[in-house]
């Protein structure tokens, strides 16, 4: 078991655009095992590459009550979106001690090579469609404030600031 550091922010790995995976091999694997240990670490319900520094486009979400479900994901990304939208509150350990109600898609079908390497599609609904698309904002260089409005991400930054010191 490999729990990882998280980045903390403003590291700019974190607003950098991850590489795309050309196979899954055995590295790739183990990246994704290190991501699972981390995240079960925390606790959370999903992680990306680059949140640890890995800079390629993998992620992994596990938003089950009982755990143990985690999909694993490489070059993840969204076919389609609901129109009907869910708000949740988000958080990352990138940016600890701080979380902002996030409005997004309340189901997505996403698109991703899974762990034996074949291309998947898969409907996320709720929590897991919310960190699906928390985790491809990762991995695009987002960050889940970036949806916020210029003041109130402004606000959020600032409390963050204040914790840690």
């Amino acid at each position: 078991m490999t729990v990882r550091r998280c980045l903390p922010w403003p590291d700019k790995r974190l607003r950098t655009a991850a590489a795309p995976v050309d196979a899954v091999t055995d590295e790739i694997r183990a990246h994704w095992q290190d991501m699972i240990d981390t995240m079960e670490a925390m606790p959370g319900v999903g992680l990306a590459g680059p949140q640890i520094g890995v800079m390629l486009r993998l992620a992994v979400v596990d938003a089950s009550e009982a755990r143990g479900q985690v999909v694993r994901m490489a070059n993840p990304e969204i076919l389609h979106a609901s129109v009907q939208p869910r708000e949740h509150d988000e958080a990352s350990p990138n940016l600890p001690g701080v979380s902002a109600t996030i409005t997004r898609p309340r189901a997505v079908t996403v698109r991703f090579l899974n762990a034996d390497g074949e291309s998947e599609e898969r409907d996320f609904v709720g929590l897991w469609a919310t960190s699906a698309q928390h985790q491809i904002d990762h991995l695009d260089g987002r960050m889940y404030f970036d949806r916020l409005s210029r003041t109130k991400r402004g606000m959020l930054l600032k409390r963050a600031q204040k914790g840690a010191r």
